[in-house]
């Protein structure tokens, strides 16, 4: 072999070993919509594409085609876009504000949208329902009215829609500015960088900051009736895979950062508790119901462990529950458009 050769071969080799880090490392990487998010206090991410693959026999068999409420409809003739069957990804920031009874409410979000959703329909409806329009960075964003808040939104690639209802724009001027730099892997807000590498690899759908934002109530935090024994301001990663040992199962974990080793046994030993008190409350419940078969599944698996400041609760649901829990909401909508008939 002569030293052409054997210095082609070594970079061929060099380029080979460049490529597989690259592909380790987006591997490792937050997804693209959720590094555009700005800095917020709670992230919610969810992958739809998976989930259709997944359980589409499932949703098929169980699903009618939905009656839609006629504003909704007229969205969807005039943009060709339907979001049940078009939105693939959906990554969301929760922002607290500082007057929880003022006129933005408790929580502002900002999303990034994925899928198809883009294209000069959709910029015609935004036109016509925008009430003011600014160009920042290239593009245009349009201001909607949307009971009583602004809700600011732009086309920010081929695929993607961002929005904010956040009350200035610098969210959404945010998310344009970080789109700039959306090929980095591990670009993103604080909270992405802190605490994404706890999200188990292959999750669905996950979420990461303080879950006091959605569910707190007088300083408590309430979740379908029970209270929890968690701080509102605790740090929350929360995921849903897939179980790869059991088909068509779902592997739900709940993970608490506790302030302190002795905070989370406290906590362990008190959601154990719970768990025990929820499981006998549910069990006098029927079967037929597909939430309160779900919800006696979901208790019946759950397990809690404790490893230094950080609690864990791990359970199992059958993913065919979620198409059957869709199912029932479907037909109640139906039910529910249906006239009732003349006496």
């Amino acid at each position: 072999m002569n030293r052409r050769t054997r210095r082609t071969l070594l970079v061929v080799a060099a380029v080979l070993v460049l490529l597989a880090v690259a592909v380790f490392l987006r591997s490792k990487a937050p997804p693209e919509a959720a590094r555009l998010l700005p800095e917020s206090d709670g992230i919610l991410y969810v992958n739809l594409k998976p989930v259709r693959t997944f359980f589409r026999k499932d949703f098929q068999k169980q699903l009618k085609p939905p009656e839609r409420v006629p504003e909704y409809q007229q969205f969807v003739d005039a943009t060709g876009i339907d979001w049940e069957r078009d939105l693939d990804q959906a990554a969301i920031a929760l922002h607290r504000m500082e007057d929880p009874k003022g006129p933005n409410g408790a929580v502002a979000y900002s999303m990034v949208l994925v899928g198809k959703l883009t294209g000069p329909r959709l910029n015609a409806w935004l036109e016509g329902h925008a009430t003011n329009r600014e160009s920042y960075d290239g593009h245009v964003v349009y201001s909607i009215r949307s009971e009583d808040r602004t809700v600011r939104v732009t086309q920010i690639g081929y695929d993607m829609v961002a929005a904010s209802n956040f009350p200035t724009p610098e969210k959404i001027h945010s998310m344009l500015d970080r789109h700039r730099t959306a090929a980095l892997p591990f670009a993103g807000s604080t909270l992405l960088s802190e605490h994404f590498h706890d999200v188990p690899l292959l999750s669905l759908a996950w979420g990461v900051g303080q879950i006091g934002l959605p569910f707190n109530e007088s300083g408590a935090i309430s979740i379908l009736g029970f209270q929890l024994p968690i701080q509102a301001d605790s740090t929350i990663v929360a995921s849903v895979a897939p179980e790869l040992t059991h088909a068509g199962s779902l592997r739900v974990r709940v993970e608490e950062i506790a302030p302190s080793i002795d905070a989370a046994a406290s906590q362990s030993a008190a959601l154990s508790s719970l768990i025990t008190l929820a499981q006998g409350y549910t069990a006098p419940l029927g079967d037929k119901n597909a939430a309160n078969r779900g919800l006696k599944d979901l208790l019946k698996t759950a397990e809690v462990s404790q490893k230094n400041n950080r609690v864990t609760i791990r359970a199992t649901v059958q993913g065919s529950l979620f198409a059957e829990l869709a199912a029932g909401a479907n037909q109640a909508d139906s039910s529910e458009a249906v006239p009732a008939p003349a006496n």
